[in-house]
Formats: structure tokens, C-alpha cells, sequence
């Protein structure tokens, strides 16, 4: 797996670590490769340590690109230090400089449905993303993400979304497109003062009086992307609501009031009430692929604040809707 940080938002190909926005916003100043259809290029810092050239540290570093590969990548000028010039395979390794280079991928599957962008000024651009397209660059997605998506058509070289919706969701997401205002809207989410309300449809929960609060302790899971509850003070709550039966199903609104991952997900599961379609929860399925046919039933409708420049609210709102099959 490539390891080294994307500064678009990833970090690397693909361990699935992120850095933290204000850190990339400021790499993606210096890049000296620029972003090409919305792919910012990646960077890594030089290690310590005794290689003969830049070409057998590549390789050791990430073992799963091969070194006919990255001599093609370093003959395209696809590789190059932190001014400019590209390197060679005999190139001298200096520990603590930056070497920058292009994430690729040798194949990537199309996601057949389109983003809409809702609201668009300075500040902010607000988009309504469909199921199955992941929020940013990660794993086996790089141009079929929201974020690549938006750089390359509205040409926003330093847009970065202030939250994330999981590729399986669909709904509101807001980026920001101005370094300038990005941390007052960042502290929007940090100091929770946004009001974040989705649906979703599950199976009725017999016997709950509604609206219902869970809560609950959320810690990391097994496997490693799954989450689970375990005893001890709650760090999550999330108020559910019933807003109608449809045949054997019932659609809820969601509000939470804590950010964990796969929170509401999680919070239906424990009630005995898995989201529809849900491929995690209660139990991790295989994985389908490029099978687009079973959208997770969770949509992200709505989000509302107090701008932190303006001092006026406003709130956006998804156009789409859940249609799980109740039968």
C-alpha cells in the first residue's frame, strides 16, 4: 500500500489516516506540483535511514508499487522535491525534506450518480452528495470522490470539507473554499452549534416511546472499521424520533447531539432496529463491491447554524429521499 500524505485531504494511498485540515490547507500552498482534474498531489517526508537512492526507498516504502513503476512515474517528472526539480532514481535521499508526487490508481469503478451543489458563496459551498460516493479520497477511490469531484468542476483548488458523511450516506455536506474563514466554520462543529438532522428507515421498534434518547458508550471495534457499545460513561446521544410507518418499515428522524463514527448506525442496531441496508451493522457483511443496487437507508437532510460572519442562520437542506423497498 502507498503510504505518504494527500494533501487534498488523505493520507496516502491508503492507510486511511487523516491529517488535519489546517495542516493540509497549509501543504497545498507550497505544493510545487499543481492539482491536475482535481488531484492534489501527495507528499512525504524523508526518513532517516541508509538507502543507495531515492528509487530503493520508494520501494521499501511502499511495497505494493513497484520499481518499474515509480522509474516510469520519476521519467513523467511526477516526482519531484520541494522546489520543483524532478528526481531521479540515483537521486541522494535527504531525511526531513518533503518529496512530492501523484497519487494514481490503475483502475477506478464509476459512481453513476451526481452530487448537486446547493448553496455556493466566498465561503462555503454546500452539497447535496448521493450514496455510495465517498466524501474524499481514500483506499480504491481517488477521482470518484465528492472532494475531487467539486475541485475539478467548480476549479477550488483549496476546498476542504468541514465534515464527513460515510460513503454508504447520503446528504447535506459543507466544504470550505476560503483559508481565510475556514476555522470559524470548522469551530461550528468542534463547539457542536450545528444542528445536524437525518432519516432513516428501519424496522419499527416495538414497544419505544418516542421521541427516545440513546446513549451510549461508543469505542472501536471488531474488525477494525466497525464500532461497538460497551459499558461506561455515555459519549454518545442521539434523540430519535418516529415520523411515519411505511408497510413494514418506519422511517425516523435522527438528531445527534455527539459526532462518533457510524454513530447512528450504531445507536438503530442497538435497538434492534439495523438501518436498512446497512452492510455493517449489526453484523459486517461481505463486501459487495461495485454493486450499487442496495443503498444504505440514511440520508443526511438537513444541517443549520449561526454563521460565525454574518451572525444570520441558515440551514440547507437535501433534495433527495429514501426509498427502501418495504416489502
Amino acid at each position: 500500500m502507498e503510504v505518504g500524505i494527500e494533501v487534498g485531504i488523505d493520507v496516502g494511498i491508503e492507510v486511511g489516516i487523516r491529517v488535519k485540515t489546517g495542516h493540509q490547507a497549509q501543504a497545498n500552498r507550497v505544493a510545487p506540483l499543481p492539482i491536475v482534474q482535481g488531484v492534489a498531489p501527495s507528499y512525504l517526508r524523508l526518513p532517516q535511514g541508509d538507502w543507495d537512492g531515492m528509487l530503493a526507498l520508494l520501494v521499501e516504502r511502499f511495497p505494493a508499487i513497484d520499481a518499474r513503476t515509480w522509474r516510469d512515474r520519476m521519467a513523467r517528472g511526477q516526482v519531484v522535491d520541494g522546489a520543483g526539480a524532478p528526481l531521479a532514481p540515483d537521486s541522494a535521499v535527504r531525511p526531513g525534506e518533503r518529496i512530492w508526487y501523484y497519487r494514481e490508481l490503475d483502475a477506478e469503478t464509476a459512481i453513476p450518480f451526481d452530487e448537486q451543489v446547493l448553496f455556493q458563496d466566498e465561503h462555503l459551498v454546500v452539497v447535496d452528495k448521493p450514496h455510495f460516493l465517498p466524501t474524499m479520497p481514500s483506499g480504491r477511490f481517488l477521482r470518484e470522490t465528492l472532494l475531487v469531484r467539486l475541485k475539478d468542476k467548480l476549479g477550488l483548488g483549496e476546498l476542504t470539507p468541514i465534515h464527513r458523511l460515510d460513503r454508504e450516506t447520503a446528504g447535506v455536506v459543507m466544504f470550505s473554499s476560503c483559508v481565510a474563514s475556514r476555522g470559524a466554520y470548522q469551530s461550528l462543529f468542534q463547539q457542536r452549534s450545528v444542528a445536524k438532522v437525518y432519516e432513516a428507515l428501519a424496522a419499527p421498534i416495538a414497544g419505544l416511546q418516542f421521541p427516545h434518547t440513546h446513549r451510549s458508550r461508543m469505542v472501536e471495534g471488531t474488525p477494525f472499521f466497525r464500532m461497538q457499545e460497551v459499558d461506561g460513561e455515555p459519549n454518545s446521544e442521539t434523540v430519535i424520533e418516529l415520523i411515519e410507518l411505511r408497510g413494514l418499515l418506519a422511517l425516523y428522524r435522527l438528531r445527534p447531539h455527539t459526532g462518533r463514527k457510524h454513530q447512528l448506525r450504531l445507536h438503530m442496531a442497538s435497538l434492534g432496529a439495523p438501518i436498512l441496508n446497512d452492510p455493517f451493522y449489526p453484523l459486517a457483511l461481505a463486501c459487495k463491491g461495485d454493486d450499487f443496487s442496495q443503498p444504505l437507508q440514511l440520508l443526511a437532510r438537513s444541517i443549520a447554524f449561526t454563521d460565525p460572519l454574518t451572525g444570520l442562520v441558515r440551514a440547507f437542506a437535501s433534495e433527495r429521499a429514501l426509498e427502501g423497498d418495504s416489502a
